[in-house]
């Protein structure tokens, strides 16, 4: 489906050349000025997740995403702070920011359900309490609780009213959400990972998720992604688009025309790339103030540089491997 996407991606940028137009009025036109986004704030304590908030607030961000670091676990599980968002001028000199190994085997990190389960609330009432009510949080679970460790979670973080609870369970078993709905008005979201419409169908239908994450890259291009959103739209769910810096700025391009188009719409992912990337992919979309645009250029707004492309050799990179505390089983990450 990846492989679709791309052939997809580019039939769509190509046919919106070819008419002169931006690729979101190839679609059908703008249904709102501009795109809603939210932020990664991340630290190793409460403390400084809270700080990592609070910055990202001052950058005009209305949604954020908080993750802390757990009392008594190895590593702050997540991405790192290498994005355009952290300046040097900000940066602050005592971060240890997680990354990914560049040769030999994946890094290992712990987990521990039940401390995690205990923290997360803390989090999110400090958070709060700093923040205040006006902006909106979520919080992704990784796929690591089972469905009713997840109902618990989602109960527990009713009181701090989240955006999103994302990723709570492994969604192989689509029925699994529905334990968790069954005990938690914590809004639901899933789906970076899915590949097709029927990864979520059954979630979607019986609104089992408030929120649908399936990429551009992921989910066959525009075409099918598109096929997603309106079986979504059906049943009040909304787009939710995942948008890491593993996804090129091609695929955010692409996601920014859907977004400012697609009618149920919910927010979308944004973790800037860094000065290099943006060099090799220029781009018309921007970024102001917590919202993006993909811009007016015709087509997705995205092109390459191949000759600087060229300077930047291919380097392997791992995800972390995800292990329990107790006794080193292999888990989800």
């Amino acid at each position: 489906m990846s492989a679709i996407a791309a052939v997809d991606t580019a039939l769509w940028d190509i046919k919106a050349k070819a008419a002169g137009m931006p690729l979101y009025q190839l679609l059908g036109g703008a249904s709102r000025e501009h795109v809603m986004v939210y932020a990664h704030a991340n630290g190793r304590d409460i403390a400084e997740t809270v700080d990592e908030v609070l910055r990202h607030a001052e950058l005009g961000y209305q949604a954020i995403r908080a993750q802390s670091g757990v009392p008594g676990l190895n590593k702050v599980y997540g991405v790192g702070y290498d994005t355009k968002a952290d300046t040097k001028a900000d940066a602050k000199a005592d971060r240890q920011p997680y990354e990914p190994a560049t040769r030999g085997l994946p890094t290992e990190q712990d987990w521990d359900t039940p401390r995690y389960l205990r923290h997360a609330p803390q989090l999110f009432d400090a958070v709060r309490n700093a923040l205040g009510w006006h902006y909106h949080l979520m919080h992704d679970v990784h796929h690591r609780l089972s469905p009713i460790e997840a109902a618990r979670l989602g109960k527990d973080l009713e009181p701090y009213r989240l955006f999103w609870m994302e990723d709570p369970t492994p969604a192989e078993n689509q029925d699994a959400f529905r334990l968790i709905r069954q005990h938690t008005t914590t809004p639901l979201a899933v789906g970076e990972i899915f590949n097709t419409i029927w990864d979520c169908k059954g979630l979607i239908e019986n609104q089992l998720i408030d929120y649908i994450r399936t990429t551009v890259t992921h989910a066959g291009g525009i075409t099918h992604l598109r096929r997603i959103a309106d079986l979504a739209a059906l049943h009040q769910v909304r787009t939710g688009s995942h948008g890491a810096t593993d996804l090129s700025p091609v695929c955010m391009g692409a996601a920014l025309h859907f977004d400012l188009w697609v009618p149920n719409f919910g927010i979308q992912e944004h973790m800037p790339h860094n000065e290099a990337t943006d060099a090799v992919f220029p781009h018309a979309y921007r970024f102001e103030r917590g919202f993006m645009h993909p811009g007016e250029a015709h087509g997705h707004g995205v092109e390459i540089d191949e000759a600087l492309a060229a300077q930047y050799p291919y380097q392997r990179a791992y995800l972390p491997v995800n292990r329990l505390q107790r006794d080193g089983t292999l888990w989800d990450w």
